[in-house]
Formats: C-alpha cells, sequence, structure tokens
C-alpha cells in the first residue's frame, strides 16, 4: 500500500491540526476512515470511486485537512461497512467548519426557515408603492415564486388604491 499514501505530506513538529479549534474532531474522523477503508482492503482510489470523490479528496478527509461534507460521510459509512460509527460524528465534523464563537449561530440559522431583519433604510406599509413592495418581496430570502409575490402586493393594496389613496396624513 506504498503507493496509496503517496502525497502524504507529514506535519511540523509542535504544529497539529487539532491544536485549531474543532480540527481535532475532523482529525479524528480522518483516522476513523482510513482505518475502517484499510480493513475494508481498499485503496483510496477504489474507494474513491464508489462514494464518487477522487483519491486526493479521501486523503484530504483522512489527514483532516478537509472537512467532508454530510453526504460522503454517510456513503463512506455504508460502503466501508463502518456499523454507524462515521455517521456517529457527521454532526460534530459540520460542526468543526466554523468558528467556536459562531458555532450555535450556524445552528440556528440551519434551523431558520425565515430570515427578518431591522433595516432603517426600509420605507414601510402604506408608504410604500407597488413597485417598491414587489422589489422589497423579490429580494426576500427564502425567495418566493411570483405568484406569492402578487399575491402580497394586492394583499396590501385593497385600502390604498381606493379613495383613501390620495389621502396621506399630515
Amino acid at each position: 500500500m506504498q503507493d496509496d499514501d503517496a502525497g502524504f505530506v507529514p506535519e511540523p513538529v509542535g504544529q497539529r491540526p487539532e491544536d485549531e479549534p474543532g480540527q481535532g474532531v475532523v482529525t479524528a474522523f480522518g483516522r476513523q476512515l482510513k482505518l475502517f477503508r484499510t480493513r475494508a482492503g481498499l485503496k483510496r482510489a477504489e474507494f474513491g470511486k464508489r462514494v464518487g470523490y477522487a483519491a486526493q479528496s479521501i486523503a484530504s478527509f483522512e489527514q483532516g485537512r478537509r472537512i467532508p461534507p454530510p453526504r460522503f460521510i454517510d456513503q463512506a459509512d455504508e460502503v466501508l461497512d463502518a456499523g454507524g460509527v462515521l455517521k456517529a460524528l457527521k454532526e460534530e465534523v459540520a460542526r468543526a467548519q466554523y468558528p467556536a464563537f459562531f458555532r450555535d449561530m450556524a445552528r440556528l440559522e440551519a434551523e431558520a426557515v425565515e430570515l427578518y431583519a431591522y433595516d432603517t433604510l426600509l420605507v414601510n406599509g402604506l408608504l410604500q408603492t407597488e413597485e417598491y413592495t414587489r422589489a422589497v418581496l423579490a429580494m426576500r430570502r427564502p425567495l418566493l415564486d411570483a405568484e406569492t409575490i402578487e399575491t402580497r402586493v394586492t394583499a396590501g393594496w385593497p385600502a390604498t388604491t381606493s379613495s383613501a389613496a390620495g389621502r396621506l396624513p399630515c
């Protein structure tokens, strides 16, 4: 298996990936991945073909230089018959891609359905024109389809399109 580890660059003494916050999990995952791959008797290239990744990517995952996506972790666990060991690390590996101070925010963003923000540069309520309302709704995240935008624009306009439209409060 000499050719299988080609491209491995030893780390300088004193500098280890696990010294960075979150990298210890990625390094541990990589070691487990390599252990299961070698136990299955697969070379990186062969394993990579089975999960849809290049041998270089497999090497990067194993050496903790790159964070594997969740889909890869699921596939690897099945292909290597790891019994759920790799899947058990999936959530922690995903969290490791963020700095420690941002991990809770990343979790909240992943659970969010809509994004609401306070903005002093937005024209609110009855002062909006139809065109402005359409433009604001078109930029909303998550994106809205054209039918929903039109429904929301027209839902806000009946009171202002009648005789009240010409009478703005002083």
